[in-house]
């Protein structure tokens, strides 16, 4: 395809894309070869490497071809509207096994307007075995011209009769400078406060634009690692607990809001209905029904800002690890050397290990529906005693 790059965010990912880049060049080989094009692809790497980036650029290489308009495609890929593309991005916990049966019905149709059909499924790891059996089904007996693109952090995570049926390309972790270079280039950030963001981040793309072009953000995750610090005794640690998960709740809120704002005005303007004007009768239960799913995707929002926090947190004790056995490593948040230094002087590596392990454990928590408070506050006693150790 000509014009940008379409690959051009994915950073540090030259073998994933070189990879799709020549099935695509040879899904529209003249002569009708399709040498290392198949029609069910697997794309793992860990959250923030760029999974569901290079699903949409393939579809658009995929989608396009040397006779249409490359940038018009690429826009309509961008914006989910092309007539041959198929997405599944769900905001529930699962997958449901109707979201995947109509998507499996979809898959059986024609192309319409370009060589193939692509089927995008983002987070295919939140199906579950009764669900992956219905998808299982289209990969055995795909039309010929439908092509599956599944997105997921690893192949452990899909079925091992998917993973049979799926070629497989595989992202890492792209190194904290690789991704700055990204912020500077793309978003015109300075290049100091884009490669703390990047550091901060661990390299999760999003998360690194978001801690570079947001104050607000920069600022929730300051306070957190400040109270984690300063909760040396568990009164605080139980008092601490609340205003963690209120931080947590006002990070997922920044996140939602503007999204739900935007999804609701789309929606009234496709009934005809101005803003502010009344909503007739017949159209409130297609509005109710999308209030229901912000609702829902309002809950999982506050687990993903809780888990958000305490990946955080994982990465200063990490950081109290690496200090206290003298390993030598680039610390993850080199702005709080200090405070990291000092609690890796009073404390001891068994009891850092605690804390990360009990940090581990409130993440394994929450989807095992542990109110976010407790085991918010289940982590944090564990950390003040672990000072008294």
């Amino acid at each position: 395809m000509t014009g940008p790059d379409p690959y051009a965010d994915l950073v540090g990912q030259t073998a994933a894309v070189e990879a799709v880049a020549a099935a695509a060049r040879d899904a529209h080989r003249a002569d009708g070869g399709v040498g290392v094009m198949t029609h069910a692809w697997l794309i793992t790497g860990p959250p923030g490497s760029g999974r569901s980036n290079l699903a949409y650029a393939f579809a658009a290489a995929l989608l396009g071809s040397a006779e249409e308009d490359d940038a018009r495609v690429r826009a309509q890929v961008d914006a989910r509207t092309h007539p041959d593309l198929a997405v599944l991005a769900s905001d529930r916990v699962t997958i449901t096994i109707d979201e995947v049966r109509r998507l499996v019905t979809a898959s059986q149709y024609s192309p319409s307007v370009a060589h193939y059909r692509v089927m995008v499924v983002e987070d295919a790891d939140r199906m579950t075995e009764r669900t992956s059996n219905v998808l299982l089904k289209a990969l055995e007996e795909p039309p010929e011209r439908t092509v599956w693109i599944l997105c997921a952090p690893s192949e452990a995570d899909l079925l091992p009769t998917i993973r049979s049926r799926v070629r497989v390309v595989r992202l890492r972790v792209p190194e904290p400078a690789e991704v700055a270079g990204l912020l500077v280039h793309r978003d015109g950030v300075a290049a100091d406060v884009a490669l703390r963001a990047a550091e901060e981040a661990q390299s999760h793309i999003g998360m690194a634009h978001r801690l570079a072009t947001d104050e607000e953000a920069r600022s929730r995750r300051d306070d957190s690692i400040r109270l984690v610090l300063e909760a040396d005794t568990v009164p605080k640690a139980v008092r601490g607990a609340q205003r963690l998960l209120d931080i947590a709740k006002a990070d997922s809120t920044a996140l939602t809001q503007d999204r739900e704002g935007a999804e609701r005005g789309k929606a009234l303007a496709s009934m005809g209905i101005e803003p502010g004007g009344p909503v007739p009768p017949q159209l409130r239960g297609v509005l109710r029904q999308m209030e229901e799913d912000q609702k829902r995707r309002a809950t999982r929002g506050l687990r993903d800002g809780v888990d958000r926090v305490l990946v955080d947190l994982l990465s200063v004790y990490r950081d109290v690890l690496l200090a206290q056995l003298g390993a030598g490593l680039a610390p993850v948040n080199s702005a709080w050397s200090q405070q990291v230094g000092e609690l890796a002087r009073r404390t001891r590596p068994e009891a850092t290990l605690r804390v990360l392990d009990a940090i581990a454990d409130a993440r394994r928590r929450l989807p095992a529906n542990v109110p976010p408070l407790l085991a918010i506050e289940a982590m944090l006693v564990t950390a003040a005693l672990a000072r008294a150790a």
